[in-house]
């Protein structure tokens, strides 16, 4: 875990560098993430955000394609309730997948839950984000990048 760690650009090297050995090592075709949400605590928002851009980036770094889908439409996908507890989801994951059980950890079905959600919506582009490279992420982000 990365909570024995203090230096928070540590943890975002450490994300980039076991995002590109999982990569290295399964060959995804696509990767699926959800998208960042508003929350209350600004801090954590920013270090979400951090963390999901160096995972990003290791992904667009291997040309692999990224799908982001918002928070809601994984529910959605999921369990047909868009504002459903992580519990619903997660125990829908488990009936779903034949899971024999749930991760006390209920973060951890997050990514889970949004690669089955991208798979319900292959094909329909619309849905959500997708980038194939840093030239599409920019053109589709003009209003997101400095210039």
């Amino acid at each position: 875990m990365l909570k024995k760690y203090d230096d928070h650009y540590l943890k975002l090297k450490l994300i980039f560098e076991r995002t590109i050995e999982l990569i290295d090592t399964y060959h995804p075709d696509e990767i699926a993430i959800e998208a960042p949400f508003f929350g209350k605590n600004v801090q954590s928002m920013l270090k979400l955000g951090r963390a999901q851009g160096v995972a990003m980036a290791a992904g667009l770094s291997r040309e692999v394609p990224i799908t982001e889908y918002a928070p809601k439409k994984i529910k959605m996908a999921i369990t047909g309730n868009g504002n459903a507890s992580k519990e619903q989801v997660a125990k829908m994951l488990q009936s779903m997948l034949g899971l024999k059980t749930i991760p006390k950890n209920l973060d951890s079905m997050d990514g889970l839950a949004a690669a089955v959600c991208h798979f319900y919506n292959e094909g329909r582009i619309e849905v959500g984000k997708s980038y194939s490279g840093w030239g599409a992420f920019v053109k589709q982000n003009e209003d997101r990048v400095k210039k």
